[in-house]
């Protein structure tokens, strides 16, 4: 019962509405209606063409032809019609009834009778008789409560009893279906979808199912990732460790090589140190910790970005040119709203990435526009490198995943995660394309203050 409430309120409340409904119906037509009884109305249009078939049959066939047509009338009928010989006594209480008069009260109490028509005719045989149809008042049935009668009261019970139970399961069972989709889905099964079982409805249940599915997919998909960055995260973890196990265990075996192990393990806890202040970067930009509601200046954020990449680009020999005034008291840029720290991580890691793959004697272009439209502001990170593979642009941004082919070194792969995610977070986008000549073109767009 309990598991049903909301079944069973349905039912009880539409079936009680309706039964309320059909009872208040009855009691304003027996209040308001016309006076005047049906049965009454009836007879008094027919009983003269009963009492002239009566008497055409009495007339040319006799009493027996008479029978035989009484035989097939109704027996309400056949009892109001009275025939009596004309030499007897008259008939009692029935003489003919006078022409109707407009709103006159035709109500007759219980057992009151009234001619309504009435004809001599002589018999086959020759005898005379007198034909009349005396309507008589039937007592009236027993009322159900409040005078209504007891075939009403059945006819609201059943019938809003099977107009509530019909509308009360067709919006009980999807939601049954629903709590049950609920129910598997808290228990771990992610797969779980309900649009499928709510066939062909429109309506709002079905727009609750279809955004419990998006909902779902959703949760599903950051279960997955976060189940593959704990499987990348342990398999990263676990190079270093056995690195600094060998430097141990080297440093036991030969105290001469005390040195050497000792520059080993600081050099591969320097690596688990940056691995985990990238993974933490990761997951506070992914949850949102981050306070966003900062300002900054676009061009003056990747001046200083741009000053950092040359002076690591002079080893390489890759020159880094850009289209922004890189005078320090040249007008302000754009102003973007977010966070200045994790926006200049993003861009940085963005454009030492196209360092890295950039080869010697070639360079890097930083490319800044805006668009008066829509009021975003485009970055573009352009380098002369080999590219990146088809099948890898799609999935370079994933963490700790590095395009096959690219140099060794000391990244983890989470570099562009990290510049994926804060775009994201600041309402922008980031794409990579390889361009026909060569090279690969990143690019960032990102909302103005303004817009």
């Amino acid at each position: 019962m309990m598991r049903r409430r909301l079944f069973w309120k349905i039912l009880i409340g539409f079936w009680a509405t309706i039964f309320l409904m059909v009872e208040t119906l009855w009691l304003l037509i027996a209040l308001y209606g016309a006076p005047r009884r049906p049965e009454l109305m009836f007879a008094r249009r027919t009983a003269p063409a009963l009492v002239a078939s009566a008497a055409d049959a009495l007339e040319t066939g006799g009493q027996a032809r008479l029978a035989t047509l009484l035989a097939k009338w109704p027996e309400e009928q056949r009892d109001f019609l009275v025939t009596n010989p004309a030499t007897g006594p008259a008939i009692p209480d029935s003489p003919i009834e006078t022409p109707e008069v407009p709103g006159q009260d035709t109500e007759l109490a219980e057992g009151t009778s009234l001619t309504l028509a009435q004809q001599r005719v002589v018999a086959a045989d020759g005898s005379a008789w007198e034909v009349a149809y005396r309507y008589v008042q039937r007592p009236r049935r027993h009322p159900g409560p409040l005078e209504i009668p007891h075939e009403i009261v059945i006819l609201g019970a059943v019938a809003g009893l099977i107009f509530s139970s019909v509308l009360a399961w067709y919006l009980t069972r999807p939601i049954n279906r629903l709590r049950r989709g609920f129910e598997r889905f808290a228990q771990g099964e992610l797969k779980v979808r309900l649009q499928p079982e709510m066939g062909r409805r429109r309506d709002e249940i079905a727009d609750l199912a279809r955004d419990f599915d998006a909902m779902a997919g959703r949760i599903q998909q950051l279960m997955a990732a976060r189940d593959q960055l704990l499987h990348d995260v342990s398999h990263e973890l676990r190079s270093p460790l056995a690195r600094l196990h060998m430097a141990v265990g080297l440093a036991r075996q030969d105290p001469r090589k005390m040195d050497v192990s000792l520059g080993r393990i600081e050099m591969e806890a320097r690596r688990l140190d940056e691995m985990v202040g990238e993974l933490l970067t990761l997951s506070r930009v992914e949850s949102g910790a981050p306070s966003l509601d900062g300002y900054f200046d676009l061009h003056g954020l990747l001046r200083s970005i741009i000053a950092d990449a040359r002076y690591e680009g002079q080893a390489a020999t890759v020159a880094v040119s850009t289209n922004i005034a890189e005078d320090e008291e040249a007008e302000p840029g754009p102003t973007i709203k977010g966070s200045p720290d994790l926006m200049r991580r993003a861009l940085e890691n963005i454009v030492r990435n196209a360092l890295r793959f950039s080869p010697a004697g070639k360079a890097v272009e930083v490319r800044v526009s805006g668009n008066a439209v829509t009021g975003q502001q485009v970055v573009r990170v352009v380098d002369e490198g080999p590219g990146v593979p088809e099948e890898a642009l799609a999935t370079m941004f994933d963490p700790f995943v590095r395009v096959a082919g690219a140099a060794p070194g000391p990244g983890f792969g989470l570099g562009l995660a990290i510049a994926r995610r804060t775009v994201d977070a600041h309402g922008g986008t980031v794409v990579a394309a390889n361009r026909p000549q060569g090279g690969l073109e990143v690019t960032v767009t990102l909302p103005s203050a303004a817009s």
